[in-house]
């Protein structure tokens, strides 16, 4: 039951308050400030209607700001409403300056004290539902990053809350360009081992030969070019946070040393025979069904089942563009900082666009679009002029998969599948000029992983490069 009480010296006040309130809210009422003062001693009431006379002769002989505090140190989430006539509602309005929460008028309206009542409760509510962000758990540098409007993502930022107190590997699974690195970071950030080692490896990104001595490290002459020993990223995580991202394109010899450093935290370096005992925290994260490759043969389906201990996923920019508004805002922010200029806002029917468009590339993919508009913009907000026309086409372009109902289900669907991946690839390396770091780089693969998609589908590089090149 809330509870309320009224300061005031007339009985038909304190009666019009009560009455107003109702009975959801316990009640007590007193004579003066200093009264007042003594009940809440020994009791607590969350909301204070006291009137302005009463306020302000205490007010004369102890003082305005000592009066407040007063009221706030023997209960700390105090709210105070000041009741005044109206042709003193100046001096009303210099004690909510000064920290009361609100005023009403003379004569008492039942409406008013309810909007009132209500209106601070609801505020109430906000406020400690940001002071649980800012205090109970996320971080200051991460309350840009964890404001969301979508309650899929909301849900995602429950679960990292849930989980990153724990020793429990994490496995962030979600498309490209979502970002799972942000994520992951950010369960780092919230743990107990936030003032260690946070160790990112894009397992993608490394060449198959060297991948199993970048985890693990090798000895000196385990292999030619071995000319010393080298510590692998587990051994340089330990007691920290070590986040393998794209883990569905391990290698199998490192996937069985992953398997051992689930199960009991130890592995060897390449070439030696040394335990080596490592504490590190595993975060993985994957753009492709796990479950699938392992049941294709594909993974280690013992090491799929370690690894999603605690799945997240991290939903596409296409089921959560009511957050575009504050992405792009976080966006410009940064920008602004790193141009040292001044935008903004982003023009109406930029905004439309936005919200129309399908985000393949999801946030990565929105964070490139604003930077280059935001070099190519000469005014104080980003216009259409800036972005790719494409966006603003008045017919959505749609593409056209051909369709074998006679196929079984898992077939077609892989048949449309490989026939967007194709056409993706070549539009992408033809929009680039055949420059394969560049179009990698913008679809968020490593080298390696686009070749393998080109030969797969059989696209050449050279077929897009300029006649020149």
């Amino acid at each position: 039951m809330r509870s309320a009480m009224v300061i005031a010296s007339d009985a038909n006040d304190i009666e019009a308050v009560r009455k107003a309130l109702g009975a959801a809210f316990r009640f007590k009422a007193a004579a003066d400030v200093s009264a007042a003062l003594q009940i809440l001693d020994r009791e607590r009431y969350e909301l204070v209607f006291v009137d302005l006379d009463c306020l302000s002769r205490h007010a004369d002989t102890h003082g305005t700001e000592a009066t407040l505090q007063a009221f706030q140190q023997r209960h700390p989430s105090i709210e105070m409403v000041v009741m005044t006539p109206p042709h003193r509602i100046r001096s009303a309005v210099g004690w909510v300056k000064t920290g009361a929460s609100d005023y009403i008028g003379y004569p008492i309206s039942h409406d008013e004290v309810k909007l009132v009542a209500e209106s601070i409760a609801e505020s109430i509510l906000r406020q400690s539902e940001l002071d649980y962000l800012r205090d109970q758990f996320w971080q200051t540098d991460a309350l840009e990053v964890v404001q969301t409007k979508s309650p899929t993502m909301a849900e995602v930022f429950r679960k990292i809350r849930s989980v990153a107190s724990t020793r429990t590997t994490v496995l962030l699974v979600g498309e490209t360009g979502t970002g799972k690195g942000v994520m992951a970071k950010l369960v780092h950030q919230h743990s107990n081992r936030r003032e260690a080692r946070f160790i990112s490896v894009h397992c993608g990104a490394i060449p198959d030969t060297l991948l199993e001595s970048e985890l693990f490290g090798h000895e000196k002459g385990a292999f030619t070019g071995a000319v010393r020993k080298k510590l692998g990223k587990f051994e340089i995580a330990n007691g920290g946070t070590i986040f393998l991202d794209e883990i569905g394109t391990l290698t199998p010899p490192a996937q069985i040393k992953l398997l051992q450093v689930l199960q009991d935290g130890t592995f060897s370096r390449v070439g030696g025979e040394e335990t080596i005992h490592t504490g590190a925290r595993v975060i993985a994260a994957t753009n492709a069904d796990l479950k699938a490759l392992s049941e294709a043969g594909l993974f280690r389906k013992d090491l799929y089942y370690r690894l999603n201990v605690f799945p997240i996923e991290i939903p596409s920019l296409r089921r959560r563009t009511e957050d575009l508004p504050h992405l792009i805002e976080v966006f410009l922010k940064g920008l602004n900082r790193e141009f040292q200029k001044s935008i903004h806002d982003v023009h109406p029917r930029v905004i439309e666009a936005l919200a129309r468009y399908d985000w393949p590339g999801n946030v990565r993919e929105l964070e490139n679009l604003l930077e280059r508009a935001y070099i190519l913009e000469n005014s104080s907000l980003l216009t259409p002029a800036a972005f790719p026309s494409e966006l603003f086409e008045d017919q959505e372009r749609l593409a056209v998969v051909p369709i074998n109902e006679h196929l079984p289900l898992a077939e077609a669907r892989k048949s449309a599948l490989d026939d967007f991946e194709c056409r993706y690839i070549k539009a992408l390396v033809a929009r680039n000029q055949g420059r394969i770091n560049l179009s990698a780089s913008e679809a968020g693969i490593s080298t390696r992983q686009l070749h393998k998609l080109m030969s797969k589908h059989g696209i050449r590089k050279e077929a897009f490069r300029k006649p020149s090149q």
